[in-house]
């Protein structure tokens, strides 16, 4: 997989865990430690993104 398409593949991934977090915020039975889970996933993600960005 190139470059580009690896970058396009983790905004995709990173777009779907915001829906995700957002989705499960406004949900009042989620676990606050399964939020904070996602946060630091969707996190990870932005970093890898920002990393190969700027190689």
């Amino acid at each position: 997989m190139d470059l580009s398409a690896r970058l396009k593949e983790l905004r995709r991934k990173h777009e779907a865990l915001s829906m995700e977090v957002e989705a499960a915020q406004r949900s009042p039975g989620t676990p606050d430690n399964e939020i904070i889970s996602l946060k630091k996933k969707k996190l990870q993600l932005k970093d890898e993104i920002e990393r190969l960005a700027t190689t």
